[in-house]
């Protein structure tokens, strides 16, 4: 059924009683409410599936966060981490799996529901700066500074995931192997399509979840194996302070990290959720669709939290149960090859294709992922700082195919300059760990806000994102304790 949705900010002669009444009010003049046709697009509205089947076709996004989440965490920091204390912090990997994705759903919930993008979002918090062409609220500007500490951690990948290939084709220069890997990048995302990119990351994300798996199957039947001890001591809440900067980084980009919370909500606006429930109209057919397509966003969230913890755990019990054994520490620029010694030297030679082409996929396909996710940011900063006008569209794909073009080579030339792929995702882990809590804080400042009671989450959840933001502000702390104090 086809609805003509009204304006969000109505008109005077309308009821006061509507929460969306005041919304303006609320708003700096800085932020303008003109219609977004990249999130909601004339002509879109769709009810939502009413059955499994007709839901899955509408899941996508966690396919494409997967694969972003599915990468430097959990093959080189969970592993890491694992090599460097064994088992007794197997609790703090299912922590930061899990406490990230209640953040990833209610920030989510905002977006498809408002029809802002995230920027346009954080854009609104009261706070303003200076900017060359007007003013922008703070939160904006950290999100520039953890833009750029976000191409640390993508030269750190492309580079790990170059050394993968220098497994397979052990004669190939290593600079070289990344060099290609960059080319193929911009061959892979010149055209910026969300189909296309959701398409390659399904064939990552599958080959490396059952690689994965099949690697932890199989290390079970050596002496390497975990036992039910070994579990056991992972729950016994222990943190090695010696540690805490490689643990924080692990929290940091285990999981769903500040970053990726962020790119989610991108994916949601690509795959149709904010166009199909259509701009506020206080209707019982808007009510219907927006509870219907957060129905199947809500699925698509669980799907990524069931992927990631599937992809993650093995690479810790694979470092504590081997690594850790053999008083072996991966670090500097031979890091996936020591790393594949977690194969190599219990299912003997043969497993390292295992390893080095789940590792390939793991790593080139976050990779390309944050690439494309980072192409989505630049041309909202440069709506939200006065650069581009929002009517733009054509703009905004140009700047995101022209982004997916040229970045890959930036990565390439970090890695190339520094070739530290552990120090340089931990910079990038770090500064995400960081900003997790203000992300916390937006999420609730804005739902309370901007969104009707009746779209507001349950008090479970409610009260959960409360208890998220107050830990993830403790090991924000944590972080500028450990590393910069």
């Amino acid at each position: 059924m086809i609805v003509i949705a009204s304006p969000v900010i109505m008109s005077t002669e309308q009821s006061s009683d509507n929460p969306w009444y005041h919304m303006s009010e609320d708003l700096s003049s800085s932020v303008s409410d003109e219609v977004d046709h990249y999130t909601q697009p004339a002509d879109a509205l769709e009810d939502p599936p009413t059955n499994w089947r007709a839901t899955i076709k509408y899941l996508g996004p966690s396919v494409i966060i997967s694969a972003t989440i599915v990468g430097s965490g959990e093959i080189i920091l969970t592993a890491s981490l694992g090599a460097a204390v064994g088992f007794s912090m197997l609790w703090w990997v299912l922590f930061s799996c899990w406490s990230k994705s209640i953040l990833q759903a209610e920030l989510a919930r905002y977006i498809v529901l408002s029809g802002d993008t995230y920027l346009r979002a954080i854009n609104r918090v009261p706070g303003k700066i200076p900017g060359p062409r007007k003013p922008f609220a703070w939160p904006v500007g950290l999100g520039l500074i953890g833009f750029l500490a976000g191409l640390t951690g993508l030269g750190g990948l492309i580079g790990g995931a170059g050394q993968a290939v220098v497994i397979i084709f052990p004669d190939l220069n290593p600079l070289i192997a990344v060099g290609l890997l960059a080319v193929l990048a911009t061959v892979l995302l010149g055209s910026g399509s969300y189909r296309r990119l959701e398409s390659i990351m399904l064939l990552f994300v599958v080959t490396f979840t059952v690689l994965t798996l099949a690697g932890a199957l199989l290390m079970q039947t050596t002496e390497f194996a975990t036992s039910t001890e070994d579990i056991i001591q992972g729950f016994k809440f222990e943190f090695s302070t010696s540690v805490a900067v490689l643990a924080l980084a692990a929290y940091g980009y285990t999981g769903v990290n500040s970053g990726e919370i962020a790119a989610y909500s991108y994916w949601c606006i690509e795959k149709g959720y904010p166009a199909r429930i259509g701009r506020f109209e206080d209707s019982p057919e808007w009510y219907a669709r927006a509870h219907g397509w957060l129905r199947v966003m809500r699925t698509d969230i669980w799907i990524t939290l069931v992927i990631l913890t599937c992809a993650t755990i093995p690479f810790y019990f694979l470092g504590a149960g081997v690594l850790h054994a053999m008083g072996e520490t991966p670090q500097g620029a031979d890091t996936v090859s020591a790393l594949s010694s977690m194969y190599t030297k219990t299912l003997g030679p043969w497993s390292i294709w295992l390893f080095a082409i789940g590792a390939f996929c793991i790593l080139y396909s976050s990779s390309v992922a944050a690439v494309a996710a980072g192409a989505r940011f630049i041309p909202d900063y440069l709506i939200e700082l006065g650069f581009v006008k929002r009517e733009q569209l054509s703009t905004r794909i140009a700047i995101i195919r022209w982004y997916g073009l040229l970045v890959p080579f930036i990565g390439f030339g970090l890695y190339a300059g520094i070739q530290q792929p552990v120090l340089m995702v931990t910079i990038s882990a770090c500064y995400a760990a960081m900003m997790l809590p203000i992300q916390s804080g937006i999420t609730m400042y804005l739902q309370r806000k901007r969104l009707p009671p009746e779209m507001l989450p349950k008090w479970p959840a409610r009260y959960l994102l409360r208890v998220t933001f107050v830990l993830q502000a403790i090991l924000a702390f944590g972080v500028i304790y450990f590393t910069v104090l």
